[in-house]
C-alpha cells in the first residue's frame, strides 16, 4: 500500500475516548488516528483504502500488557533480540499492541543481560509489531515467603544502588518494578522509584495492611497480580489484598484465566476495585500459543496442560492466557461492559505508564494502535501504529 494512503475502517462500532459510535468509521494515516466519526460524515479521498465491515464489528484501542514474560517459545529472559521480536510479532494475534518486557528473579548477570537486550531492542524496534514500551522488573527484590514461581535462591533485599546500575544498563527503560516494600530497604527503593518516575508495584509481598500504607506514602501506586504472591485477607489483618481493595491510590493487576483466581474472586475484586483501577494482564510464559508440554521458566521446568502452567511441585508458574481470552473471561465473570474492558486493558495501563497522551484510547492524534473484534469478540484485525499487524484468516 502507498505510504501516503490512509486506511479507513468503515461501518463499525467505534469505542472512542469519549463516546461509542454505533455506525462509525475511523481513519488511520501516517501511524496516527486522523479521523473518527459517523459514516455519514466520511468524505472519501483518492488514496483512501476502505475496509467495510458491519456494526457488529467493534473497534477498540489495542491492549497494553504491563506484565508478560513470554509467548510462542520466546521469553524476555532469553536476552536476545529474536526473543523480543517473536513476542512483538505474536501478540497482535490476541489484540495486544504494546507491552512491558517482564523479567524475573534470576542471577544479577542474567537479569542485567535481559535488561541490556530489552533496552537496545526498544531503541531499534519497528512499527509493524507490538511495541515494547518499557521493561517490568519483577524481582529479585521480593519476599522469600511469597516467592511463588520466582527462584528463591536469587531473591535479595531491595537495593537502590543495584537498581541504578540496572536502569543504566536498560537505557532508562525500566518503567515498573515489582518489589516487597516490607523487606530491608524496601521503602528506600520505593521512594527512589517514585522520584525517578518508575512505577513501584507491591508484589510477591508479605506486607501487612499498615506496611502497604507506608509504601503508598513512599510512592507505591500499583499491585502485581492480585491474590497471587501476597498476604491475603484476614478479618484482623487485611494484608496486601485488603489494601488493594480499599486504597484508591493503587492500580491493581489481575490475571483473569479462572485459574490464578476463581471466577467468583474475579467478580469480588471487580465489584470492589471497579474498572477505574483494575488492569488486566496475562503474566504469560513462552508456552503461550504452543502445544502442551514442558518448558523453561528461569531455569525451572514448567509443565503446561491445556490451561494451566505449573512447577513440578504444583506451584502456579505464570499463565498461558491470551489477552483476548482475558477480555472474554472478564466480561463473563463480572458482567462488565466493553467500555469497562477498554479502561482495564488500555486506558488504565496507559495512564499508569504515563503514555495516555499517545496511547490507551481512540482519539484523533493518538497512535493508531487499534483492534477490530467480531461479534464473538474474536480478534479480526490488529493495527500497530497504523500497520496491519494481524488479520484473521477466513
Amino acid at each position: 500500500m502507498d505510504t501516503h494512503s490512509s486506511i479507513i475502517i468503515y461501518n463499525v462500532t467505534v469505542y472512542s475516548e469519549n463516546q461509542t459510535l454505533k455506525n462509525g468509521y475511523i481513519k488511520l494515516t501516517n501511524k496516527k488516528i486522523t479521523e473518527i466519526g459517523e459514516i455519514h460524515q466520511y468524505v472519501r479521498q483518492p488514496n483512501d483504502h476502505v475496509i467495510e465491515l458491519s456494526p457488529s464489528y467493534k473497534v477498540i484501542p489495542g491492549a497494553i500488557d504491563v506484565h508478560i514474560h513470554g509467548v510462542n517459545n520466546a521469553d524476555a529472559m532469553d536476552g536476545t533480540a529474536e526473543a523480543l521480536k517473536t513476542m512483538a510479532r505474536t501478540l497482535p494475534k490476541e489484540g495486544t499492541t504494546s507491552f512491558l518486557a517482564t523479567t524475573m528473579t534470576q542471577s544479577n548477570e542474567a537479569v542485567e543481560k535481559a535488561l541490556r537486550n530489552a533496552g537496545a531492542y526498544i531503541e531499534e524496534q519497528t512499527d509493524a509489531d507490538a511495541e515494547v514500551v518499557g521493561i517490568h522488573l519483577e524481582g529479585p527484590f521480593i519476599s522469600p515467603k511469597r516467592a511463588g514461581a520466582q527462584p528463591p535462591t536469587h531473591i535479595q533485599d531491595p537495593n537502590v544502588t543495584l537498581f541504578q546500575e540496572w536502569q543504566k544498563a536498560a537505557g532508562g527503560h525500566i518503567k515498573l518494578v515489582t518489589l516487597a516494600p516490607e523487606q530491608p530497604n524496601g521503602l528506600a527503593l520505593t521512594s527512589y522509584l517514585k522520584e525517578t518516575n518508575v512505577v513501584a508495584s507491591i508484589g510477591h509481598s508479605d506486607s501487612t495492611y499498615d506496611q502497604v500504607g507506608e509504601a503508598i506514602e513512599a510512592g507505591a501506586s500499583h499491585i502485581t497480580h492480585l491474590y497471587n504472591g501476597m498476604r491475603g485477607l484476614h478479618h484482623r489483618e487485611p494484608g496486601v489484598l485488603g489494601a488493594a481493595y480499599l486504597r484508591d491510590e493503587l492500580f491493581v493487576e489481575l490475571i483473569t484465566d479462572g485459574i490464578h483466581c476463581r471466577p467468583e474472586m474475579v467478580k469480588l475484586a471487580y465489584d470492589q476495585i471497579t474498572s477505574e483501577r483494575m488492569i488486566l494482564i496475562t503474566d504469560s510464559l513462552r508456552a503461550k500459543w504452543l502445544k502442551n508440554g514442558t518448558y523453561d521458566l528461569g531455569g525451572q521446568p514448567v509443565h503446561v496442560n491445556d490451561t494451566t502452567a505449573t512447577l513440578a511441585d504444583g506451584t502456579l508458574a505464570g499463565s498461558i492466557l491470551k489477552m483476548n481470552d482475558a477480555i472474554k473471561n472478564t466480561m463473563s465473570f463480572t458482567n462488565c461492559s466493553l467500555e469497562d474492558i477498554v479502561k482495564m486493558t488500555a486506558e488504565n495501563p496507559a495512564k499508569q505508564l504515563n503514555l495516555f497522551d499517545t496511547k490507551g484510547s481512540i482519539k484523533i492524534g493518538k497512535d493508531a494502535d487499534i483492534v477490530v473484534l467480531n461479534e464473538n469478540l474474536d480478534v479480526e484485525m490488529t493495527f500497530c501504529r497504523g500497520t496491519l499487524s494481524f488479520k484473521k484468516e477466513d
